[in-house]
């Protein structure tokens, strides 16, 4: 399987650069994974697609302000981090740009000496081990100093730093947001739950690996960045009560469903955990727990279009974003939504 299998010709001017004004008016394509039918609507007809008894799985994780500018202490040249995970206390692994000099030792100065950090080892790929010095909560600390990290397809400005946010979303530690949850309003949450549609949250860590591309031409040769995750009971006895039913495990996002997949699994059942994951879901996978997935559309080659592909299969998903293309969809995180059925 070669990682061009994956390539599709997307147009600059269908890559999304603003959210639309209202979340749940974005366009949605839905496509049915065994006859392959292809049906365009509007998001919020996603009411009409997801059956009592049903469960949709949201990730509740927030971005955090994870991108910080800076100085070296010692030259006073300028630098850029972005955060990619915690690794103990005030221990972060980070992508630093211009990088080749920050060796170990090397000091930076962010927002007039409020934050400070110093270089502790170099890992993986040149990201460094940095370790944080301030005054007073760190998070808080983030929030005066740090930029909410657009990704790079993204050029224009956000005005509303909140919509590159879920409406529920809770916990902090992601580089990047789920996108697509990215479409549901609290309207729309309120519509399904009246339905009797079951909602479950879990929570994982987006990490900017999840959108590097793919350098190695066979796919099984990929490695995955491992990201945080964290199922909770409630969310299991949800999960769990709609498989005894019969009814559908629907995950919101790439990111929800690879929790749901990594979670020790017995029969489509699941467990409480937490912990690590670097699953890489491609096709080929057989899927434990994931019955359907809402998903944005994806970069051409990327890991993300990948699982959709194992989902849906190749040829289903592909000739779905050659109709997306022709239909002139928005793509990418702030852009229209695919609901695979």
């Amino acid at each position: 399987m070669k990682v061009s299998d994956f390539y599709y010709n997307l147009p600059q001017e269908l890559i999304a650069q603003e959210p639309l004004k209202e979340r749940h008016m974005s366009r949605l394509l839905v496509l049915d994974r065994k006859s392959g039918s292809i049906e365009h609507k509007i998001f919020k007809d996603i009411v009409h697609y997801i059956d009592k008894g049903d469960c949709l799985v949201l990730n509740n994780t927030r971005v955090i302000p994870a991108r910080l500018l800076g100085k070296r202490e010692d030259t006073g040249g300028k630098i850029e981090f972005v955060l990619l995970k915690r690794i103990e206390g005030d221990l972060w692994e980070v992508i630093l740009k211009p990088g080749k000099r920050a060796k170990p030792g090397v000091r930076f100065d962010f927002g007039d000496g409020m934050l400070k950090a110093q270089v502790i080892e170099v890992v993986e790929e040149g990201n460094r081990l940095v370790k944080f010095e301030y005054d007073g909560v760190f998070e808080q600390v983030l929030d005066k100093v740090g930029i909410i990290p657009l990704p790079p397809y993204i050029t224009k400005k956000l005005d509303d730093p909140e919509r590159y946010q879920t409406v529920y979303s809770k916990y902090n530690g992601s580089a990047a947001a789920p996108t697509a949850g990215l479409h549901f309003s609290e309207q729309l949450l309120k519509a399904l739950e009246e339905k009797g549609v079951n909602i479950a949250y879990v929570t994982l860590h987006v990490g900017l690996g999840t959108f590097r591309p793919v350098k190695v031409e066979d796919v099984l040769q990929h490695k995955m960045h491992s990201e945080f995750y964290n199922i909770p009971p409630e969310a299991c006895d949800t999960v769990n009560r709609a498989k005894k039913m019969g009814n559908r495990v629907i995950a919101v996002g790439t990111t929800s469903c690879r929790v749901l997949e990594t979670v020790k699994s017995e029969n489509g059942l699941i467990f409480p955990e937490k912990g690590w994951t670097d699953l890489f879901i491609y096709p080929g996978y057989r899927f434990k727990v994931v019955d359907a997935l809402i998903t944005n559309f994806h970069l051409p080659e990327s890991t993300l279009i990948m699982l959709v592909s194992a989902l849906a299969g190749r040829d289903k998903v592909m000739k779905a974003y050659e109709e997306a293309v022709k239909e002139k969809y928005r793509f990418f995180s702030f852009g229209d939504a695919m609901f695979i059925k």
